[in-house]
């Protein structure tokens, strides 16, 4: 069972199992951290062309951080080497940017997490390369309904599993699948924290939402069955049965009479394509 623990401004926290319930201080961290985090994802937009490399991508990524005035809290995370994280097609999350260059039809989720004066905004996206068959962007469509969805569920009485029940509903209604092996996260001063936001859940389950709550949505959705492999690399997470997977994710709050969504797009990007 979890405990709240109320975190008053910026002191230090640890990841104990508590659900930390923040104030003001962490508010305005938040939004920064998050208002970076997004604009980010808008800037590197018009890169995601045919003939591009995630390296490149990866190496834009991080300049825009350093610009920011923050730091990439994947780099040296674990072990990890880059700023961002860079799935393509089957690649359900955590995929590792390299030489390989983007194709027109992939669909690609490009994940970035700046670390700005000790708050971290963590946010994922979809992106389309060149001319996407209607099958690939009808589930990335979905896939962010899905996200939106789990955020309408995101306020103040209602359960943690609220959240997951909507995601799992909506997926299995276009008879996709939600991947159980990933989940959402607590966050703030920490990268990953409780509560644990499973994305498959049972209504009325979990623990209450309120508000001072930070957390990560950040479902994945696949074509076919929801089961994922990892790769040797150990960090690669990919479909078993080879089929498309999508994912969206926004950092946000519990507010007294919602939520607050921390990285929503400062140009309106919120969904591709982006033209």
């Amino acid at each position: 069972m979890n405990e709240y623990q109320v975190i008053e401004g910026t002191e230090t926290v640890v990841r104990d199992g508590t659900i930390k319930l923040h104030g003001q201080a962490g508010f305005e961290g938040m939004r920064k951290a998050g208002q970076l985090a997004a604009s980010i994802l808008d800037e590197i937009a018009p890169m995601v062309q045919p003939g591009v490399t995630t390296a490149e991508i990866d190496d834009k990524v991080r300049e825009l951080m350093f610009d920011g005035g923050s730091v990439p809290a994947t780099l040296g995370y674990r072990g990890y080497t880059h700023s961002c994280c860079i799935s393509i097609n089957h690649v359900i999350c955590h995929g590792i940017p390299s030489e390989k260059t983007l194709k027109s039809g992939d669909i690609v989720n490009i994940d970035v997490t700046p670390l700005l004066d000790g708050w971290h905004g963590d946010t994922s996206r979809m992106y389309f390369v060149g001319d996407v068959p209607l099958k690939a962007r009808r589930l990335v469509d979905v896939t962010y309904e899905c996200l939106m969805l789990g955020i309408d569920q995101a306020k103040p009485g209602n359960r943690l599993g609220d959240i997951g029940a909507a995601i799992l509903e909506h997926a299995q209604k276009h008879r996709y699948g939600v991947v159980r092996e990933f989940c959402g996260h607590g966050l703030g001063r920490l990268f990953h924290d409780a509560p644990e936001v499973i994305h498959a859940a049972k209504a009325g389950t979990g623990p209450e939402l309120k508000p001072g709550m930070f957390f990560t949505i950040e479902p994945m959705i696949n074509i076919g069955k929801p089961w994922a492999k990892m790769l040797s690399d150990g960090w690669t997470a990919v479909t078993r049965d080879k089929s498309l997977s999508a994912q969206f994710e926004h950092s946000l709050a519990i507010t007294e009479t919602g939520n607050e969504i921390f990285t929503l797009s400062p140009k309106g990007l919120h969904q591709p394509p982006y033209d």
